[in-house]
């Protein structure tokens, strides 16, 4: 895998990007490695409640309390994404990513990770990619390759979240942030 390319990065869909599955998206980076990558789309809430499929989960999660759109592979499961309140205290059925965020088996009875978390959201499905496919990608100009932060993955309203990413972006790629839909039409 490329360099720049670990857990904890997040993927920018850029306007070259016209899969329909992330146009203006926003994917954080979970698992890389030369077998290829995994991740979960930050920004495409759904409409179902966490509490309509995961209940015990629904007293957990981070507002707003619906499951998100991880991606278009195995979107009949769930994946949950948490952030530790303490760098010490790892609870069980957490495995860490990068810095406090990590997944959270959802197997795990709540209680034994209730209060060790200062954030968790739950996706449907994950977005995957096979051995070099996400670096063709990246070299054909799909995806800006970024830092994230904790709160990327846990805002409240993630509509913009593709502009704010690029927007705190250094050089000419914050310049990105502002551009129209359709260039044509500008």
């Amino acid at each position: 895998m490329r360099g720049d390319l670990s857990a904890g990065m997040l993927l920018v869909a850029t306007p070259a990007l016209l899969d329909p599955n992330f146009v203006d998206t926003v994917v954080l980076l979970l698992d890389v490695d030369d077998d290829g990558a995994l991740g979960v789309v930050l920004n495409r809430p759904s409409g179902v409640p966490v509490t309509a499929v995961l209940d015990a989960w629904s007293e957990v999660v981070a507002e707003p309390e619906v499951l998100f759109q991880g991606g278009p592979v195995s979107t009949e499961g769930a994946l949950a994404v948490g952030m530790l309140a303490d760098a010490d205290t790892e609870p069980v059925g957490f495995r860490a990513v990068h810095g406090l965020l990590g997944i959270v088996d959802l197997d795990t009875p709540v209680e034994l990770v209730d209060g060790s978390l200062a954030g968790l959201r739950i996706f449907a499905g994950y977005a995957g990619w096979g051995a070099g496919q996400l670096e063709s990608e990246i070299e054909e100009g799909s995806w800006y390759v970024v830092a994230a932060q904790a709160p990327d993955v846990f805002r409240l309203d993630p509509t913009d979240l593709w502009r704010d990413v690029l927007r705190r972006q250094p050089g000419q790629l914050a310049w990105h942030s502002t551009r129209p839909a359709d260039p044509e039409l500008n």
